[in-house]
């Protein structure tokens, strides 16, 4: 695989779960939902849930791409500190000796991209852009996973940055499905964070 199928097949994937949540939200002539309200919340929160996972596997695929020697989308070498023989060599050489690597710990990624390519190019100004906003997507898939006091806590407190004020008991459907007040022109949040990382990609990929 090369970046511009590691970019195109991420845009791919977020284009289907765009796909699966207006689709859960389709109106019959009559005005009525073909999904239930429950249906709709389980819909949306696994389209979330495929985001989050579609932007691991991009980074995942983007490092191992640069690992190889590919070029940016507009044609600069990130140099390498690096030279694996094969994809699969790279991707060892990523986990080291653990299970796997979590790439949803943007912090990680960073330092990973530091210890691979000078300076972390082109990893480094992009994530450090939306560090913020990695944050409150792992807050999100956070509660998604597992609805803990703890987690409910956090989720009310990212509510409060989005919307301004308290938002008591909001759940991660609806925080995903409200206007976020702090777009111009107003998308919902689910959308803000999806263009985010679609930006964000973008860079990464571009260079």
């Amino acid at each position: 695989m090369s970046i511009n199928q590691s970019l195109a097949s991420f845009q791919g994937s977020l284009s289907q779960c765009d796909n699966l949540i207006s689709n859960a939200h389709t109106l019959s002539l009559t005005g009525d939902h073909y999904f239930t309200t429950r249906d709709r919340e389980q819909i949306t929160v696994a389209a979330f849930l495929n985001m989050f996972i579609a932007w691991e596997e991009f980074i995942e695929a983007a490092v191992n791409d640069y690992m190889m020697g590919d070029a940016t989308l507009n044609g600069t070498l990130p140099i390498r500190y690096v030279t694996p023989p094969s994809r699969d060599h790279s991707a060892k050489m990523v986990i080291h000796t653990g299970r796997y690597f979590d790439y949803a710990n943007h912090d990680n990624v960073k330092k990973l991209a530091k210890l691979y390519f000078d300076t972390g190019y082109p990893f480094e100004t992009p994530i450090n852009s939306m560090t913020q906003e990695l944050a409150d997507l792992k807050t999100m898939r956070n509660a998604c996973a597992h609805l803990s006091s703890t987690t409910k806590t956090a989720l009310e407190g990212l509510a409060v940055k989005i919307f301004g004020s308290p938002q008591p008991g909001i759940s991660v459907y609806q925080m995903l499905t409200a206007l976020d007040p702090r777009t111009n022109p107003k998308v919902t949040v689910y959308a803000a964070y999806r263009d985010k990382l679609l930006l964000a990609a973008g860079i990464i990929a571009q260079g």
